[in-house]
């Protein structure tokens, strides 16, 4: 068993890998414009050509590709010739300083064809001062400097260039500013090393913005899961026991029912019905900052569309293992032994039964977490699903990246999780 789980967690490895290599291209080959579904339609070439060197996104796919994988600051501290630091502030934000000689942080600023150093003490507090002696002069005259800016950026300033940089402040529009850089390599660690990057349409990092989603899906998923799953099985095992019977019969019927209707029209028929016409229930998901928990009346109408639509499909294919089992030959011998009906059922019967329905199962748990869209959509729920749509539509790379890498990480464990649990419905299953 020890050796199967390695090699599960390395196919999620692998796995990981090609996965993340193909929504690269996807969203590379993809119609659209970034700058222009960020910033909106009037922006000027100048602005747009500035938004995508300071993004990093003028650079090849397969550098970018890197970049988001294993980090840029390899690069920028070849570049620079000092060590980086990382560090996060009292207020939550992120900042890149360079370490200098003395162990002091240092981030620098052209003014003119003067360096400005902006040094940070240990309190916090940052002081000013002229850093010219950096400047290094080529064999054609031309003198440049690569250091850090204060937007996270490696940057290679040219003296004399005096170049116009459009700088994007969420809130406020752009910034026109003189003294900008030549070149940039936007600062990241990568994701194997836990950061996924900033979301382009947001500005914000990743991985905070795609907790909170992940948090919200979870609870939606885990509770659709408690409820749908158990009664889905007993359901279905019920109306295997007896294929043909008017139980039988109706619980098929039902379940198909709910199968085929559309997500969001089982959604708004339960907005008509629940919330508007009777208003027993809000009929769409605010919680503002509020953790889902904290508002249970706004989760009972999604997770009672994921109950209905998970329902019908479950209990049908559970009822067809049952009945498949139920006409094999060692319940037959069973019979023949004169064993108890119920002690057939519940020791020989059931366990088969299960083997498929286990699948089915666990492939739902992918889908509960990012598949569920529409109902994300129809409610206004704010998961996981709604946060990967919103992704691909504004070829936010960064976002879709990391959603795509933790369904990964579900389909692949929820698949070992499945595997283990045939090991107890099966002695006679052994992975070696």
């Amino acid at each position: 068993m020890a050796k199967f789980i390695v090699r599960r967690v390395l196919l999620l490895f692998l796995t990981m890998i090609l996965v993340s290599m193909a929504v690269f291209l996807i969203a590379e080959a993809s119609p659209g414009n970034v700058a222009r579904n960020v910033l909106g339609a009037f922006v000027t070439p100048e602005q747009e050509a500035s938004f995508l060197a300071q993004m990093g996104l003028d650079k090849p796919v397969w550098l970018r590709y890197v970049y988001w994988l294993i980090g840029s600051d390899w690069q920028a501290r070849k570049k620079i010739g000092l060590p980086l630091k990382r560090i996060v502030t009292e207020k939550d934000f992120v900042e890149w300083w360079a370490v200098r000689q003395d162990d002091k942080l240092v981030r620098w600023k052209l003014v003119g064809d003067d360096l400005i150093a902006m040094v940070r003490h240990p309190d916090g507090s940052v002081t000013r001062e002229k850093d010219n002696d950096r400047w290094v002069t080529d064999e054609n005259g031309v003198s440049a400097f690569w250091g850090l800016d204060n937007e996270n950026h490696a940057v290679m300033w040219q003296k004399g260039a005096d170049r116009k940089v459009w700088t994007f402040i969420m809130g406020s529009g752009w910034k026109e500013s003189s003294g900008g850089p030549i070149k940039y390599i936007p600062l990241k660690k990568g994701f194997i090393r836990g950061d996924p990057g900033v979301s382009l349409r947001t500005g914000r990092p990743v991985s905070k913005s795609i907790f909170v989603r992940l948090r919200n899906s979870l609870v939606l998923a885990g509770i659709a899961f408690v409820l749908v799953m158990p009664l889905a099985l007993f359901l279905g095992l019920l109306a295997g026991l007896k294929e043909g019977s008017l139980r039988d019969r109706a619980l098929s019927i039902g379940g198909m029912t709910f199968s085929v209707i559309p997500e969001f029209a089982t959604g708004i028929f339960l907005i008509l019905i629940l919330a508007v016409w009777l208003g027993v229930v809000p009929g769409a998901t605010v919680f503002g900052e509020k953790a889902p928990w904290e508002r249970p009346d706004m989760l009972i109408l999604p997770v009672l569309t994921l109950t209905l639509i998970e329902l019908g499909y479950v209990l049908r294919i559970t009822r067809a293992s049952m009945v498949e089992v139920m006409r094999s030959p060692y319940i037959r011998t069973a019979y023949l032994k004169g064993l108890p009906y119920w002690r057939i059922v519940s020791k020989h019967a059931i366990r088969n039964a299960l083997m498929a329905p286990i699948t089915v199962i666990m492939l739902h748990v992918n889908w509960l977490m990012g598949g569920i869209v529409i109902v994300e959509v129809v409610f206004g729920y704010p998961g996981l699903g709604k946060y990967l749509l919103n992704s691909a539509l504004n070829k936010d790379i960064n976002a879709l990246e990391a959603g795509a890498m933790i369904l990964v990480i579900v389909a692949v464990g929820t698949q070992l999780v499945a595997d283990i649990i045939y090991t107890f419905l099966n002695p006679r299953i052994r992975y070696t």
